[in-house]
């Protein structure tokens, strides 16, 4: 009763910073209960980004061209040299945090299905565009904010020698002060615009998708949380007068609104204020610290903050997730070609570092999905970032510099042992209390067919020959019978193969594969049913000639001695002449020319003359030795056989079922070869209308369809409806 009757102004006020943590809350709290019946609260979590982005650009241009200005030549001079020297020193840290982070991981098996990636060469990212304006208003209109910097950072050191330019400061004050004014009024908005951001999220993301991700994320928070709170906190409050306080919870505002909306660009405007203000305390005039922190902050925007630097630990996640992990020794050029990288958009730098280092730039696909989780962590380190540039630099511009060394040595110190602490913690935590099932392989041999089968049988033997129909046309035999006849080999993984928990009698799974798709595609549209024959490959001319197949679909690679047996289809697809080897001797096969540096390789080869052909000419140096089956190679003992030359698409699903192994593409690549359908011998009614139905096929988007699923492995697992209360615990809603 007497907080009612108390005075509106005296009752107690929620802080922006709780109201926004509270929107967070309520917003996961409200995705995990509606599910993606509230996906559409996404469009107005997206709009709330568009208004916080709305005064940001021409805030950064018009206050770093109003900071400049005010400065003298000596000013900027100290200035550029006092922040690049607190941004190096941030670099330093957060690389060699990023360096240790491998520690956590633990002794896991893991293989993925084959990348496209790999096979194309990576792009860096053109600084020179990214950073110098050729059109500055382009610029402005294309959000480039680099090249919107420089230009702003050109004009206003231009401006230092100007005479008269008192007026043009005049003008430009007051407009920055109301973009500042826009952006405080729009934040009082982020309660809102946070709760339908988390609420999307939380509705939509796949809970199944972060468990493969828990090593990287638990890794990357433990040393996200030293980072942000220890660290950048303890470098600030030893060589200034400020308290933990008051880096952290003063500017708590700013720093909460960047981790809820995870964007450092919105708030940037906030951090300028709240830097200034801090600086002022350190004994810096006003007019001195405000200025001095308006042009640090919007300058440190566009080079690499510490979380957008810690995100290089995917890097290193993904090389040990794919088999495939750095070696120490590839640390510094790591460490120089990832800051270097990370000029530019982590979404164009991540994929050119894992092709740089040989990781298959498919992973890149889970840090998408991690992104969705850590990307906001990332900007509160960011924002930490620019707040210890700005404040640093501004205390070292207006002498409010109080080191204390010793101080300084005992918390980075603290620091180290702290994530050496964690990291060792979290990989006994992942080895010895978590309990980890490799999943490639089961999810490889329980993959089902992608479209509708027709009614098929399986027999392990040829046919007797059929004296009466063997002259006529392959396709005239088929609409006959009402059956086609498709001759494949065993093991022919991922074109052919035996999953498991199939319902093929005396098979114990079900025929299934990326060409036995083909087959039932190419069979529903003949409207007849399927009798799939077994054959080796010497029987494919033998088992043509005598009807005893209508056609072969197993992986099929067009040869020049196959050509002169049977007819040959037009190629559905292509393959990569890879080497897969041991996971800890990727290195040593990564290019052609460290391969020929190698002494005595022994290399297998499946015995398919083109094959051993290509092998000989491009390994001259190598003992090549045909071996008759695949599984000779991964059932070797003593590691009589250094490499295999195989397919890189086929050779990466041979890795899931044997996960030590990794498929290797030398560069330069050694050679591809196209994947066909073989007929008989001078059938061309047969010929002619499987190559118009493979190219009817490439048309309609069948065979892509079958090579993403077959070939890149998604959605390899069939995917369930997204986990919700309403539709899992009430069961509301289907």
């Amino acid at each position: 009763i007497r907080l009612m009757t108390e005075p509106r102004s005296k009752r107690p006020r929620l802080s922006l910073s709780t109201k926004i943590l509270l929107g967070l809350l309520l917003g996961i709290a409200c995705g995990l209960f509606f599910g993606e019946l509230v996906s559409w609260l996404g469009i107005v979590g997206s709009a709330f980004i568009r208004l916080l982005q709305m005064s940001v650009l021409p805030y950064v241009a018009i206050s770093l061209v109003l900071g400049l200005a005010r400065l003298s030549y000596r000013e900027a001079a100290q200035l550029t040299t006092r922040g690049g020297a607190v941004l190096l020193v941030l670099w330093a840290i957060t690389l060699a945090v990023v360096l240790l982070m491998p520690l956590a991981f633990p002794n896991w098996e893991s293989a993925s299905f084959f990348s496209t990636e790999v096979l194309e060469p990576g792009q860096q990212p053109n600084l020179v565009e990214l950073y110098i304006p050729s059109n500055p208003f382009f610029s402005l209109t294309n959000a480039i904010l680099p090249a919107i910097v420089l230009f702003s950072i050109a004009l206003g050191a231009a401006l230092i020698g100007v005479q008269n330019k008192q007026p043009l400061i005049d003008t430009l004050s007051p407009i920055v002060a109301g973009l500042t004014r826009i952006t405080e009024f729009v934040v009082r908005l982020a309660p809102l615009g946070v709760f339908a951001i988390s609420a999307s999220a939380a509705g939509t993301m796949e809970v199944g998708e972060l468990q493969s991700l828990q090593v990287y994320l638990v890794t990357y928070l433990s040393v996200w949380l030293v980072t942000t709170f220890w660290i950048v906190p303890a470098l600030v409050t030893s060589v200034t007068r400020l308290g933990y306080r008051d880096v952290v919870w003063y500017t708590r505002d700013a720093l909460v609104t960047a981790f809820a909306t995870g964007s450092l660009l919105v708030v940037l405007p906030l951090l300028a204020q709240k830097s200034g203000e801090l600086v002022e305390r350190c004994g810096v005039k006003a007019e001195e610290s405000g200025s001095n922190s308006d042009v640090l902050v919007a300058t440190s925007y566009t080079f690499p903050s510490a979380g957008t630097v810690l995100t290089l630990g995917f890097v290193l996640f993904a090389g040990w997730y794919s088999g495939a992990a750095l070696r120490v020794a590839q640390y510094p050029t790591f460490a120089a070609v990832g800051l270097a990288s990370f000029f530019g958009s982590p979404t164009v730098s991540l994929p050119f570092l894992l092709d740089q280092f040989r990781i298959s730039s498919d992973l890149f696909q889970l840090f998408l999905i991690s992104d969705v989780v850590i990307s906001r962590f990332g900007t509160l380190l960011a924002a930490m970032h620019t707040l210890a540039i700005a404040i640093l630099g501004a205390c070292a511009m207006g002498g409010g510099l109080a080191p204390r060394w010793r101080a300084l040595g005992v918390k980075i110190a603290v620091g180290a042992v702290l994530v050496v602490a964690l990291l060792g913690s979290v990989r006994l935590y992942f080895e010895y209390v978590v309990e980890h099932e490799y999943r490639g392989y089961d999810v490889f041999v329980e993959m089902e067919l992608v479209g509708q089968p027709v009614a098929s049988t399986v027999r392990s033997t040829l046919p007797p020959p059929d004296s009466t129909t063997v002259e006529r046309s392959a396709l005239e035999r088929v609409r006959q019978r009402g059956m086609m006849r498709v001759g494949y080999f065993r093991d022919q993984l991922p074109f052919a193969y035996v999953n498991r928990g199939g319902r093929l009698v005396g098979f114990g799974g079900r025929l299934v594969g990326f060409d036995i798709d083909m087959a039932h595609h190419l069979a529903r549209e003949l409207g007849v049913t399927l009798e799939f024959v077994t054959i080796d490959r010497d029987s494919v001319v033998g088992a043509l000639e005598s009807a005893g197949c209508d056609i072969v679909m197993s992986g099929v690679a067009a040869t020049t001695r196959r050509a002169l047996a049977v007819s040959l289809s037009e190629s559905y697809m292509d393959q990569t002449l890879s080497f897969i080897v041991r996971d800890h001797r990727r290195h040593e096969f990564a290019t052609l020319e460290v391969v020929h540096g190698l002494d005595s390789l022994t290399i297998a080869v499946p015995d398919v003359p083109y094959v051993v052909a290509a092998a000989r000419e491009h390994l001259p140096n190598a003992t090549v030795v045909p071996i008759p089956s695949v599984r000779t190679f991964f059932r070797q003992e003593d590691d009589v056989y250094d490499a295999l030359v195989y397919a890189a698409e086929a050779g990466s699903a041979w890795t899931l079922v044997y996960p030590d192994y990794s498929v290797v593409v030398p560069q330069p690549a050694i050679a591809r070869y196209p994947m066909v359908y073989p007929v008989r011998r001078g059938d061309r009614e047969m010929l002619d209308f499987v190559n118009t139905w493979i190219e009817l096929k490439r048309k309609d988007g069948t065979t892509q369809r079958l090579y993403d699923h077959w070939i890149l492995g998604r959605d390899a697992e069939r995917r369930q409806p997204r986990w919700s209360v309403i539709r899992n615990v009430l069961g509301w809603v289907d």
